[in-house]
C-alpha cells in the first residue's frame, strides 16, 4: 500500500525508515519531509495543517494509510476530516480524533481526566484572568519550586519551573497576559514532583493496547540538565529503573485506567498515547499526556521494535490489536541530537553539513537538500541513533556517529545517558 507520513522531523524520518521495511509497503510519501526522508520515499510540499490538500493528495495517489507525526493536525481535527470524507474514510489513519487529542491539546482537560479516572498525578489548580488572585494565593501556600503550565499547545515551551514565590507570581502574570498567546490564557499551577522521568508509549485501537519500549529523553540544552528546555537533546531505551515491577505499576495504575477512561467517555482514540511519567520513590505519576509519539524518543523506540509496523498499524485502525504482541530487541538504543549554535534561542540556518560516513540510524530533522548538498534548516538538526549490547556500547556508537558530522555551530550534549 501507499503510505503518507505527515511531519518533517527526526520522528518522521524514523517512521519512514521503519515502515519502509514492511513487505506491505509499496510507496512512502512524506509531507513535507526533510533531507533524510527523501532517500526513503518522496517528499511532498504540503503543510501538515492543510487538510484539503492532504485529502486531495491521498485520493490522487491511492494512499492506504496516513501516519500523523506531530500533534497540531490531530488537535485541529485531521482524523475527523479524513474519516468524514466519503473518498478518504477508508484510509487507515494513525492518530486520535479531535476529542481524543485534547489529552495533549488542553492540559486542563487532561488533568481533569486523570482526576476523574483516579490516575496518579501532581496536585494542581487551573487559573485564568478571572481567578488570578486565587492562583497567586495558591502559590503562596505551596512548597517551592512550583510548575506553571500553559493549558494549550506552546511548541514544547509552555512549562516553567520556578524557584521562588515572587518569581512564580510574576511569571503567572506574564503567562495569563499572553506570554504564550492563547495557549496560556489558562495556566495550570502544579506541585513539583521530585524523581526521574520516563516516557511510556502505548498503541491503542480504542479497545486493546500494546505497551511499546519505554525511553528517557533529555530536554535541557546544557549538560547536567541545566539551561533552557528544548525539543529534546537525546534519548535512551530501555531505562534501567523501569523494571518489570515498576512497569506493572504503570500498566495497572495508569495505562489501563487511561484506556478504560477513554472508552467510558466515548472518545474514539486510535493511535499513540505518550505518557510522560515521573518515578517518585518507585511510584509512577503522570506529568502529561501526548497524543502522538515523542521526538527524540521515536528515534530510540522504533529501532528496538521487531514487529512489522505496517501490520501493527493496520490492526490498530481495524481494532484488531488483540491479535498481536510487541516483539522487542534486547539491545540498547541511544540517540544524541545535533543542534544549531544558539538553539533554543536565536540561531542561523543554512550551514552546510558534511557527513563523512553513512549510517542507517542517522535521522535527519532540521535539514534540507539543495542541489545535492545538505544544509541546516532548524534548531534540532540530526538525531544520531545507534544500537549496542550495553548502554555504554550504544552511547559510544552514537557519539562515534556524532564525530562523522560537521557544520558550523554544531552543538550537542556529551552526557546523554550518563545519569543511568
Amino acid at each position: 500500500m501507499n503510505i503518507l507520513i505527515l511531519g518533517s522531523g527526526g520522528r518522521e524520518h524514523a517512521f519512514a525508515w521503519k515502515l519502509k521495511q514492511s513487505s506491505l509497503c509499496k510507496q512512502i510519501y512524506i509531507a513535507p519531509g526533510n533531507s533524510g526522508t527523501e532517500s526513503i520515499g518522496i517528499n511532498v510540499q504540503i503543510s501538515v495543517n492543510d487538510f484539503n490538500a492532504i485529502a486531495e493528495f491521498s485520493i490522487n495517489h491511492n494512499i492506504g494509510m496516513i501516519v500523523c507525526g506531530p500533534e497540531d493536525p490531530l488537535v485541529n481535527g485531521l482524523r475527523d476530516y479524513i474519516k468524514s470524507n466519503i473518498k478518504t474514510k477508508h484510509i487507515n489513519f494513525i492518530g486520535p480524533d479531535k476529542h481524543g487529542a485534547m489529552l495533549e491539546g488542553s492540559k486542563d482537560f487532561s488533568k481533569k481526566f486523570m482526576i476523574k479516572h483516579h490516575i496518579p498525578t501532581a496536585k494542581y489548580i487551573s487559573v485564568t484572568k478571572e481567578n488570578l488572585s486565587e492562583g497567586k494565593a495558591y502559590i503562596h501556600k505551596m512548597t517551592m519550586p512550583v510548575v506553571l503550565k500553559a493549558d494549550g499547545l506552546a511548541a514544547g515551551k509552555g512549562v516553567l519551573i520556578i524557584d521562588t514565590v515572587e518569581d512564580a507570581c510574576d511569571e503567572l502574570d506574564k503567562m495569563i497576559h499572553g506570554m504564550f498567546g492563547a495557549a496560556s490564557s489558562t495556566v495550570l499551577i502544579e506541585e513539583f514532583l521530585t524523581g526521574i522521568e520516563v516516557s511510556v508509549f502505548v498503541l491503542t485501537d480504542g479497545e486493546n493496547y500494546l505497551i511499546l519500549p519505554e525511553a528517557k529523553d533529555y530536554k535541557r540544552i546544557g549538560e547536567g540538565d541545566t539551561g533552557l528546555n528544548t525539543g529534546g537533546m537525546g534519548a535512551v531505551s530501555p531505562v534501567g529503573f523501569a523494571d518489570s515491577a515498576f512497569m506493572n505499576k504503570v500498566e495497572q495504575q495508569i495505562v489501563k485506567p487511561t484506556i478504560d477512561g477513554l472508552k467510558k467517555e466515548n472518545i474514539n482514540y486510535i493511535g499513540f498515547v505518550f505518557i510522560g511519567l515521573m518515578n517518585v520513590g518507585g511510584e509512577p505519576y503522570v506529568i502529561e499526556y501526548n497524543c502522538r509519539m515523542g521526538d527524540p524518543e521515536t528515534e530510540v523506540v522504533l529501532p528496538r521494535i521487531e514487529n512489522d509496523l505496517v501490520e501493527l498499524f493496520l490492526a490498530t485502525d481495524n481494532r484488531e490489536l488483540y491479535k498481536y504482541q510487541i516483539q522487542t530487541s534486547n539491545q540498547y538504543c541511544t540517540t544524541v541530537f545535533l543542534v544549531s549554535g544558539g538553539y533554543p534561542g536565536d540561531y542561523i540556518k543554512h550551514k552546510q553539513i558534511k557527513i563523512s560516513q553513512g549510517h542507517e540510524l542517522l535521522f535527519h530533522a532540521g535539514a534540507i537538500n539543495e542541489n545535492g548538498s545538505i544544509y541546516t534548516n532548524g534548531g534540532r538538526v540530526m538525531a544520531c541513533s545507534a544500537l549496542g549490547d550495553t548502554l555504554e556500547g550504544a552511547l559510544n556508537n552514537s557519539y562515534t556517529l556524532v564525530s562523522h558530522i560537521e557544520y558550523e555551530g554544531k552543538y550537542y550534549r556529551k552526557d546523554i545517558g550518563k545519569d543511568l
